[in-house]
């Protein structure tokens, strides 16, 4: 039992980092993408900021969970002022007026950042399997949505793209698809019986890219995952109702 849960972790950590790899557009002037083996106090201290200040402005709950690939806001929000850079008062000697001057240029504290860092742009999906969502996103020990449905089921891509993984290379996943929407959007379909197209290969929404099987697991599904700049996003708020 313990194997078999180091073994998904295993696969978890290649698969973020896979996914991370083939989102890794270039940044805007004021964030950062999440290295491996990076921390927050790490990050904080690379861009003289404080672990507080980059909590708040992309609203981590948890300062410990932060992931390879993932968009991280480094620098104040416009409009607020940086508290890192305090002014120092006039040293000895017989000076007169640089109390008065310092205390007039210290900066104010910034205020508090309730926005999201970035809010993720809208892509329009299509759902990539009939069937049952069983297991849902929670952000935590669930990356995505599980949907069960008969052997065989078709796959479809969710969104036109370009396929940047096609095989079974990582634990836990089995046949593995990877799909590239744009700079920002990823879909990974995980456990298919069978692969329908290869890597570098351009797709179209809706287009038939595998069948759902139980490769590397214990029951027929399809592990369904959407990330937005490297990071997890639900991917139930991006599908259509049905």
């Amino acid at each position: 039992m313990l194997e078999t849960t180091r073994i998904k972790r295993l696969g978890c950590a290649a698969l973020f980092a896979l996914l991370a790899a083939c989102g890794s557009a270039p940044v805007a002037p004021g964030y950062y993408r999440v290295e491996r083996g990076d921390t927050l106090s790490k990050i904080a201290r690379g861009n003289r900021q404080s672990v507080q200040n980059i909590a708040r402005w992309n609203n981590l709950t948890n300062p410990d969970n932060i992931e390879v690939g993932q968009v991280l806001r480094v620098a104040p929000p416009s409009g607020t002022a940086s508290t890192s850079g305090a002014i120092r008062s006039g040293g000895g000697g017989g000076g007169s007026s640089s109390g008065s001057a310092s205390a007039s240029a210290a900066p104010r504290p910034a205020p508090a950042d309730t926005g999201p860092a970035t809010a993720p742009a809208p892509i329009s999906l299509v759902w990539p399997a009939d069937g049952t969502v069983f297991r849902r996103f929670d952000g935590g020990n669930s990356k995505g949505i599980d949907i069960s449905a008969a052997a065989g089921t078709p796959i479809v891509a969710a969104a036109p793209g370009t396929v940047v993984y096609a095989g079974n290379g990582l634990r836990g996943y089995g046949n593995l698809l990877i799909l590239k929407h744009n700079a920002d959007y990823l879909t990974a379909y995980a456990h298919n019986r069978a692969l329908f197209v290869k890597e570098g290969e351009s797709v179209k929404r809706g287009q038939k890219i595998a069948e759902m099987g139980d490769t590397d697991t214990d029951r027929v599904m399809l592990h369904f995952e959407l990330r937005y700049q490297g990071r997890s996003i639900d991917p139930s708020k991006e599908l259509p109702p049905r």
